[in-house]
């Protein structure tokens, strides 16, 4: 018994001993599969971090321990095409802070102060930033040298007072300057507040301008305050490209100009606009929407325009205000459409030669009025013209001629020749906010009344450049080019990094149909209707227009012309176009042939000899030329008046001297044949001045009788060859005070004209 005892008492401690083994060793078990899983959660998440996260967490841990600060770059200049500067980066500077440096508010209460007075900065906001832990806290950006001056003078200030000079210092940066001010305004553009292209060129070509910026990165410590300089790295910047302009700085000035002179002489509400381009190459040399802006201070309006929005209610002004910038800044000749009016002529004249339609010997009759479907339209000349040849028809400017002409030529023939002269699409120009034309239909599908009026030009909008580049393909032999206005790219140690080169897109008709009209416009500036677009010793071809707006722009009820005129030079050997064109001109005249014409007149007498055009004079015309003052300072009177009479001068003598000391007009100066030069021969006499009479509204004749009296010299241009002609414009203001002999060119237009 006691043995069976001692057995179960054995096999009871036995059991509790492997129940003990088995929990030990599950607990093992357990424990281990713990360890596994946590270790091997954990090498997998370090894995997962080392491999898959490496990348993410390196570029935290730079964040962390870097502040990163972009340096200017500089942005590229632009040049026009003589290499003028018209728009570049001045040098100025970034106003910055180390306020780590300053021991207490009474060093931060100085240096806000002081740097508030220089930079006109509020005292508390600069106090306020001088409070941070950093090394690097911006306070003003574009400081300019005189002010830069002011903060080194009061860098010595603050060590006189024992502050730690570093707590100021001065980072190089950039300020957008333009030399000529409103010079090409709208096709320049200008940059914004951080150095980004908002208009012009400027937008257009912001990515070339730009540049690279540079960065300064600095170190922070476990506090994230910014480290001293020697834990920094600076990163240049890259400059950006310069750009090279077709445009030329001479003949945008002259372009100016005149256009300026008109706009106030016709009172022309709505602006003008003028357009030259090299007719084989598309590059612009001028194009001006006047009245501009002023490139450096851009978001100032005119003093009459900013008096007009004071006058409305105040809830009205900003709407106003918005509104009449984006007009100043807005660039005419690319993003405005306007009826081409008679211009146009010279492409419906082209559709119908080219395609065999018309010849010189095809007839046209006008009694002064054309109907077709039920409507009629006039001529201008009520009376009509009576049987007419082609030719004819150009030179009378004729509505009812053309319309029977694009009767000849129908919808579809007309439609296909619009796209081939490139009014169906914008031309590409390398300039923002270009504008599409506005047709009949999208597809070209016109009324019979339409397709009327279309081929004199109305009734349908295109944009100027549109226009000055299909006259190119007259002018040309009948190619297409690609209008531009960059020629070049440069980077900044002047290597060429791009060319525009020459792109014809096509041949909108032949070389034989653009002679033909081209020799037809020749004869219109010479005795036809563009007569006041003639230019003394130059072949100039071209046409007139005035197109009726179909909104009164002006406000008055009273309808609304655009005048213009577009032409080319040589005429048989082209090498540049003009287009003129002004927007409701309110004053006595509205026809191109008053208006324009004698605008492109003054502007090609200038510019075709600045381009070193050939003359070619006809025989009248060398008799009437101008000859060159000689030198006669310097010599007695009798030697003097001796040596201007065998010049072909005659001459006044001021004053009681013996010797010449100054003269009027100038030696090397142009004056006409016959001129007369005054002689200055002491200090009172050369004093003496006269007012310049109002010599507008005469006849040659009266002009002459006028200048004679008033001692004064002239140099007349524009149409002389009828008694129709009277002066138009004179180059001095009446009222102005001038010295007797001083010469002025008066211009001349024959009236009587029509488009």
């Amino acid at each position: 018994m006691a043995k069976n005892q001692m057995s179960f008492s054995q096999k009871l401690k036995a059991l509790g001993e492997k129940i003990q083994r088995n929990f030990k060793l599950r607990s093992n078990i357990l424990l281990a599969i713990i360890l596994i899983l946590g270790f091997g959660a954990t090498v997998c998440r370090l894995g997962y971090l080392q491999i898959f996260m490496a990348d993410e967490l390196q570029q935290r841990a730079v964040d962390q321990q870097l502040t990163d600060t972009t340096i200017s770059a500089k942005r590229g200049t632009i040049y026009d095409a003589s290499g003028k500067i018209l728009a570049t980066s001045a040098s100025v500077w970034r106003l910055v802070l180390a306020p780590v440096y300053f021991e207490n508010d009474v060093e931060r209460r100085f240096v806000a102060k002081g740097l508030s007075e220089i930079v006109d900065v509020d005292e508390e906001k600069i106090f306020e930033k001088a409070q941070q832990n950093s090394y690097y806290v911006e306070i003003k950006r574009q400081v300019e040298s005189d002010t830069r001056e002011k903060i080194l003078e009061f860098q010595d200030e603050i060590d006189e007072e024992g502050i730690n000079t570093n707590v100021i210092f001065l980072l190089d940066d950039y300020k957008r300057y333009y030399p000529y001010g409103d010079l090409a305004s709208s096709v320049i553009g200008f940059t914004g507040s951080d150095d980004q292209g908002l208009s012009g060129i400027e937008y257009q070509y912001d990515k070339e301008l730009t540049g690279t910026p540079g960065r300064l990165i600095t170190a922070t410590n476990a506090q994230g305050t910014a480290m001293p300089f020697q834990y920094s790295q600076n990163i240049d910047a890259i400059d950006g490209y310069n750009l090279v302009l077709t445009i030329d700085e001479t003949i945008q000035s002259i372009v100016e100009k005149y256009l300026e002179q008109a706009i106030i002489e016709h009172a022309v509400y709505n602006r003008g606009v003028c357009i030259i381009m090299d007719v084989n190459t598309g590059a612009v040399k001028a194009m001006a929407s006047v009245g501009g802006f002023d490139l450096n201070d851009p978001y100032t309006l005119p003093e009459e325009v900013r008096a007009e929005i004071r006058k409305l209610p105040e809830e009205k002004r900003l709407e106003a205000e918005s509104a009449a910038l984006s007009k100043m800044w807005r660039n005419k000749a690319v993003s405005d459409t306007y009826y081409p009016g008679s211009v146009f002529k010279m492409f419906t004249a082209a559709m119908g030669v080219e395609e065999n339609l018309v010849s010189e010997e095809s007839t046209f009759y006008c009694p002064g009025y054309y109907t077709v479907t039920g409507q009629t339209m006039h001529c201008h000349e009520h009376s009509g013209h009576g049987t007419q040849n082609f030719r004819e028809s150009i030179l009378n400017s004729c509505n009812p001629a053309f319309m029977q002409q694009g009767e000849l030529i129908g919808e579809k023939l007309f439609w296909q020749y619009y796209q081939a002269f490139g009014f169906s699409e914008r031309t590409g120009i390398d300039l923002p906010g270009e504008a599409y034309d506005i047709f009949f239909s999208e597809d070209g599908s016109m009324l019979p009344v339409n397709l009327a009026t279309a081929s004199f030009g109305q009734n349908f909008a295109v944009t100027p450049i549109q226009v000055a580049t299909a006259v190119c393909a007259i002018a040309n032999g009948g190619y297409m080019v690609q209008p531009h206005v960059v020629s070049q790219i440069l980077d900044d140690e002047g290597n060429v990094h791009s060319t525009t080169s020459t792109e014809v897109k096509r041949q909108a008709i032949s070389s034989q149909t653009a002679a033909l009209i081209a020799d037809i416009l020749e004869e219109n500036v010479s005795s036809g209707s563009g007569r006041n677009g003639y230019v003394a010793g130059y072949r100039v071809a071209g046409k007139t227009g005035t197109s009726e707006k179909k909104l009164d722009s002006n406000g008055d009820g009273i309808d609304d012309y655009i005048a213009s005129f577009c032409g080319f030079a040589p005429a048989d050997n082209a090498e540049v176009v003009c287009l003129v064109f002004f927007d409701t001109p309110t004053g006595a005249a509205y026809y191109g042939s008053q208006v324009a014409a004698p605008v492109f007149a003054q502007i090609m007498s200038e510019v075709l000899p600045y381009l070193q055009v050939a003359t070619q004079y006809t025989e009248e015309e060398l008799a009437e030329l101008d000859a060159i003052a000689g030198t006669y300072v310097g010599m007695s009177v009798e030697e003097a008046q001796s040596a201007a009479s065998s010049e072909g001068f005659t001459t006044s003598v001021k004053g009681e001297g013996d010797t010449v000391l100054a003269q009027v007009p100038g030696a090397g100066t142009p004056i006409p044949q016959g001129g007369n030069v005054v002689l200055y021969t002491d200090e009172d006499s050369a004093k003496t001045q006269i007012e310049i009479p109002d010599l507008t509204g005469y006849t040659v004749y009266d002009v002459n009788y006028l200048c004679s009296i008033y001692d004064i010299n002239i140099s007349i241009t524009g149409a002389t060859d009828s008694y129709l002609c009277t002066s138009t414009s004179q180059s001095i203001p009446a009222g102005t005070l001038v010295s007797p002999g001083t010469l002025v060119t008066v211009n001349f237009t024959t009236g009587g004209l029509s488009d």
